[in-house]
This record gives C-alpha cells, sequence and structure tokens, in this order.
C-alpha cells in the first residue's frame, strides 16, 4: 500500500469503470491525440476476407500494429500487399472494443518510397498552381463538333484500345490521329512533350488532316508508374496547347500534374474519349429537329408570300385589262377628234360665206374671180380636211399599236418570263441570284417557282 493511501477515504479511491466505457474513453483519447497518423513499417499476415475487409499487422523492429483496411479504401489499392513488403499507411488510430486491442484502420497504403515522391508531387503542385496554371479562366470548352481527335498514349497500350473502340463507335466519322510515346520510365515525359508538339503541328490553320481536341491518356498504375505525367516540363507543354487537352491518366482515383493543367479530366481513358465525342445519334436527332423547324419556318414563309402575291395581283389586275382601258381611252379620243374637224370645216366654211358676202357687196368687179378662188378652196378644202383626219387616224393606230407591241402579255406569250425573287423585287441580271435562292417565274398562262442551281455571268 502507498503511503498516504487509505482505502477509507472516498476522495482518493479511482473512479470504477465498465470495460466497454473505458475501452471507448480510450478509443477516444487516441483519435483526439493522434489521428490522423501515417506510420510506415512491414505487411505481416495479410489477408483479405470475403466482404472484401482486409487484415493484417504492421511491423518493425521494435514493435507491431493490427491493421484493418475495409473495403471501400482496399478497392482503391493499386497493388496486392504481399508478406514482408515494406508500405507507407494513412489512417486513424482506434480501439477495437471486443477485445481491447488498439488497430490502425487504414485508408490509403503505398509502397514505401512514395511518400517522398508524394511530398515531391505536392510541392510542384503548389508551385504551378501559383503561377495560374491550374486557373479555371484559362481552361477551355471542348469543341462540340471536333474536325479530327489527336491521341497520346503508348502504341500497344490498352488505352489507346479503349479509346478507339470508344470513338469508333460514338463518331466513327471524325479522324483520330495517334502520336505515340511511352508513358513509363524514364524518357517518357521527352517522348510525351515530342508526341504532344507533334499533334500542335496538326491544330494549325493549314494542316492537311487538322484536330481541334487532344487526348492524353493512360491506364492505372501506381505513383512510380504514373511519374512521367508529373513532370513540370510536361505540364507546361500541355499548357501552350493550341486546342484543348482532356487528361484521362490511371484511375478515377489517381491525380497527376497533367490532370490539373489540362482543360478538363477524365477519370478513365474510356471516359476521356466519351467526354470528346457526343454520340452521332446525338447530332442527328439534333439535325432532325432543326430540319424540322426550318420546315415550319418555310412553309410560313411561303404561305405569307402567297398571300401577299394574291393581294399585290388584285390590286395590279392583268395586263391586258389595263390595255383595254387604253384602246377604249383611245377610241373616244378618235371620236372626238372627228368631231372637232368637222366643226372646223363647218366653221371654216362659215367663214369664207361671210367674206364672200363682203366682198360681193365692197367689190364687185373682183366678185366672180374671188368667187371662182373661193370656189376651189371651198373644192381643195374638204379633201385637205380629210387628209388632215387621216394622217391623225393612222397616227393613232401606229399608236395603238406600238401599246399593244408593248403589253407584257404579248412579250410573255413570245417565250419570256417575269422574274421576281422572294421579296417580290424583279430581277433583270443573272449578278442579282445566287445558288439555292428560290424565285417566281410568271409566264403567259400562269406562275412557276423556280430555285437558282447555278449562275454564268456574260
Amino acid at each position: 500500500m502507498k503511503p498516504g493511501f487509505s482505502p477509507l477515504d472516498p476522495a482518493a479511491a479511482p473512479r470504477v469503470w465498465q470495460v466497454g466505457a473505458l475501452t471507448r474513453a480510450v478509443a477516444h483519447a487516441l483519435e483526439a491525440r493522434f489521428n490522423p497518423v501515417a506510420v510506415r513499417g512491414e505487411v505481416s499476415g495479410f489477408a483479405r476476407a470475403a466482404s472484401g475487409h482486409c487484415y493484417f499487422a504492421l511491423k518493425d523492429a521494435t514493435g507491431q500494429l493490427r491493421c484493418a483496411m475495409f473495403r471501400r479504401a482496399a478497392s482503391l489499392l493499386d497493388f496486392v500487399p504481399a508478406e514482408g513488403d515494406q508500405v507507407e499507411l494513412r489512417g486513424r488510430l482506434s480501439v477495437y472494443e471486443p477485445r481491447g486491442e488498439l488497430q490502425l484502420v487504414v485508408e490509403s497504403m503505398a509502397r514505401a518510397g512514395q511518400g517522398a515522391l508524394f511530398e515531391q508531387f505536392l510541392r510542384l503542385k503548389a508551385r504551378l498552381e501559383a503561377e495560374g496554371l491550374f486557373d479555371a479562366e484559362r481552361k477551355r470548352a471542348l469543341p462540340a463538333l471536333p474536325r479530327g481527335i489527336g491521341v497520346v498514349t503508348s502504341l500497344g497500350a490498352a488505352a489507346w484500345r479503349d479509346v478507339l473502340h470508344a470513338l469508333a463507335r460514338r463518331v466513327p466519322h471524325i479522324p483520330v490521329l495517334l502520336a505515340p510515346a511511352a508513358v513509363q520510365g524514364a524518357g517518357a515525359p521527352a517522348e510525351l512533350q515530342g508526341a504532344l508538339r507533334q499533334l500542335y503541328r496538326r491544330a494549325e490553320p493549314d494542316a492537311a488532316q487538322p484536330i481541334d481536341l487532344i487526348l492524353l491518356v493512360r491506364g492505372g498504375g501506381s505513383i512510380e508508374d504514373l511519374w512521367a505525367f508529373n513532370d513540370e516540363t510536361l505540364a507546361r507543354t500541355i499548357a501552350a496547347s493550341p486546342v484543348p487537352v482532356i487528361s484521362g491518366v490511371g484511375h478515377e482515383t489517381d491525380f497527376t500534374i497533367a490532370d490539373f493543367v489540362a482543360d478538363l479530366r477524365a477519370p478513365t481513358p474510356s471516359a476521356a474519349a466519351e467526354l470528346a465525342s457526343a454520340p452521332r445519334e446525338h447530332w442527328l436527332a439534333a439535325a432532325q429537329a432543326q430540319h424540322e423547324r426550318l420546315q415550319r419556318a418555310l412553309r410560313r414563309r411561303l404561305d405569307a408570300e402567297a398571300q401577299r402575291i394574291d393581294w399585290l395581283a388584285g390590286r395590279l389586275g392583268r395586263p391586258s385589262g389595263a390595255l383595254a382601258t387604253e384602246r377604249l381611252r383611245l377610241d373616244r379620243a378618235t371620236q372626238r377628234l372627228r368631231h372637232a374637224l368637222a366643226l372646223r370645216l363647218e366653221r371654216e366654211r362659215a367663214q369664207w360665206a361671210r367674206r364672200a358676202e363682203r366682198l360681193a357687196r365692197t367689190a364687185p368687179p373682183l366678185l366672180a374671180a374671188e368667187r371662182q378662188r373661193l370656189a376651189r378652196l371651198a373644192e381643195r378644202l374638204p379633201a385637205a380636211l380629210m387628209r388632215q383626219r387621216d394622217t391623225a387616224h393612222e397616227r393613232l393606230t401606229r399608236a395603238v399599236l406600238r401599246l399593244d407591241a408593248l403589253d407584257p402579255q404579248r412579250v410573255l406569250e413570245r417565250g419570256y418570263a417575269w422574274l421576281e425573287d422572294e421579296r417580290g423585287r424583279p430581277v433583270t441580271q443573272a449578278a442579282q441570284t445566287r445558288p439555292g435562292q428560290p424565285l417566281a417565274a410568271t409566264l403567259a398562262d400562269g406562275q412557276v417557282d423556280l430555285t437558282v442551281v447555278d449562275r454564268r455571268l456574260g
């Protein structure tokens, strides 16, 4: 018994715990003190249960720690842990209450040495992000209908087959150009950069086979396998791309610097191909919908123009009707002219008769001569008046004939046509037309709707 301790002293008595409550208190204390935790060691006794959960021990020369890795985290492993593997774990410490055992609930596992790579990855990511290479403002929208799609990956990789299959299924009409490059190893970053620059030349306006989009893809792997896509020079090459770039590197849980600098990140290579290509059925349906809208608009326009033509025809009337009106007016004018000539003849006769009477009174010696002259004039006057009337009637007849020759109906009957454009304006020159333009031709017996197929200027 320790000095100063008395079992009769209530203040000195320790708290009495329930076992479960004590283990929970210890678990809470551990979680508050240590979590989250990262630890490195050697795998021992790794086993995967039927539920998908994994159980093993992590040990080193001085200790051992029981570990549990539940199915969700285990599904993200990119390798199968083996006995004696050196690994780095990240997770949280807890107490397994039924047995009161300390355990580490593992949330991620990586082979030893990947931690240093991850720290290097984070430093590069932070530096490039500070430069603005990951800013959303510099991300470009993908083209809806690319003229061509470039792909950068290994020629023998499954990623290439997956991308090619997806593009052939969704957009078989779009050309696909592969720029092969190694996707793993020390020389991979330089080959990837060269492949991208090769495709950039295809993005120039005068390229023989132009592309408007690039897919940078690779299948899954460890952080070492994907390390080529964390190269700084490769990141700057992607940022300099003249066309949008989709990065589809690894699995959904894998992230590389290329993913952050690309215009769009896809979880897998197949997903990158799907993001790059709306299915053909989508565009066919859109084209059909647009076709139907244009048909409806055209029918409405044609109906409106037909009503306008009917209204104008009602106002204009037939050219032959106007000609008949002019003929009637000319006939009336002829009658008035004849009447006026007759009145003038009578007035002239009366005037000469009065003059003859005056002469007879004032100049008897000259009366006989004047009477003879007057008789001769009287004889010539009717003939002169008739000639004047005939000349005037001939001029009127020629005017009627000229007017009849200018009748548009007569012109149309000789094989000519009157052309109007879609706005009702007359078309008199080939330069006023364009291929595909609708025209209306008025012939002698009706109207014909035409469409300009081609034009040839004289």
